[in-house]
């Protein structure tokens, strides 16, 4: 308080909003990421599709950064969540309405409201207790889906899937430009709320809990309903990303809520860097396009060569591909 008798914010709070406006500020390398995928539009025609798809497991793979690398909830049944929101799409876009984004905005429901009641379960438990919990819940929904084949299609999977165009002026054409641009579009969106949170006071308290739980109890933090809350925001982001599946192939099969989904989502995410926001613009990228490639190149045996680059992550890049990145170059600054 000054001698005036008014109240002046105190150098911490200073320091504070300091911080936390340097935590959201836009830095010039964050935009050779979204420039990148806007010349692979031009440069690359015939890889569009597989640049929407790509655009797809971004969005699913910083969903699942956002539980594993921030919150420390180590899960094997992210896909639980993605299947949701794959099959809501569907099921919207065939019996209520084509319009794409009714379809986003269901999807994100219905997978959001799947995260809260199984987090009401799963976040009870944890270390491998958590991880065997959550992997139950996609073999459960996997088999009901399965089951269910006069609402899912079964095995045969959801089809008569339709989409209306984008604001009613683009269509999703067979050549994946529309799809291009709309993925891609709805990433940025993802990407930017995703930033916005992780940088919150309520991001860092979510990274106060995974580095020390015990602390974050002792000071009066609601540990349980903020795990509980990111939990469902996560499951929300993947649910997106399941419709956005739908939307752009317009067909919903069982692969979209199977454990191998998971597994893939975890290991962009250990290639590209764990707890990182660009990780999964890294890690998923890596892994697709070695993929396709393999595949070409030995359809059979591509999946070792994918597994030996997992290896060799491990061995000499724990931090993932973007911190190897940072260990070059703090390398050449002590150098310096």
């Amino acid at each position: 308080m000054a001698t005036d008798g008014t109240v002046r914010p105190s150098l911490a709070g200073a320091e504070v909003v300091s911080a936390s406006l340097a935590r959201h500020r836009f830095r010039p390398l964050e935009g050779l990421v979204w420039l990148a995928m806007l010349a692979g539009y031009w440069l690359w025609p015939e890889y569009r599709p597989l640049g929407s798809q790509i655009f797809i497991m971004c969005l699913f793979v910083l969903s699942l950064d956002i539980v594993v690398g921030y919150a420390g909830i180590v899960t094997l049944g992210h896909a639980a969540f993605f299947g949701v929101g794959a099959y809501t799409a569907g099921l919207t876009a065939i019996h209520l309405s084509n319009e794409p984004f009714l379809g986003l905005l269901t999807a994100a429901v219905a997978a959001g409201l799947v995260g809260i009641l199984s987090g009401l379960i799963v976040l009870r438990t944890t270390g491998l207790t958590l991880m065997m919990l959550t992997l139950a819940i996609v073999f459960v929904l996997h088999e009901a889906a399965n089951k269910l084949g006069s609402v899912t299609g079964g095995s045969d999977g959801l089809q008569g899937v339709t989409v209306a165009p984008i604001l009613g002026l683009w269509s999703l054409d067979f050549f994946g430009q529309t799809a291009y641009i709309y993925t891609g579009a709805v990433l940025f969106l993802g990407w930017l709320f995703a930033r916005i949170l992780v940088g919150s006071p309520f991001g860092r308290s979510i990274v106060g809990i995974r580095e020390n739980l015990v602390r974050m109890r002792a000071i009066g933090s609601p540990v349980r309903l903020r795990l509980l809350v990111v939990y469902g925001i996560s499951a929300t982001m993947a649910g997106i990303a399941g419709a956005l599946l739908t939307q752009t192939t317009q067909f919903v099969s069982l692969s979209a809520i199977t454990f191998t989904r998971s597994g893939e989502a975890l290991i962009m995410l250990i290639l590209g860097g764990v707890g990182r926001l660009y990780g999964a613009f890294v890690g998923a990228p890596i892994y697709m396009l070695m993929q396709d490639a393999l595949a070409k190149y030995n359809p059979v045996f591509w999946t070792f060569w994918i597994g030996l680059m997992l290896v060799l992550t491990v061995m000499f890049a724990r931090n993932g591909v973007l911190g190897l990145v940072d260990s070059v170059l703090a390398w050449r600054r002590r150098a310096a």
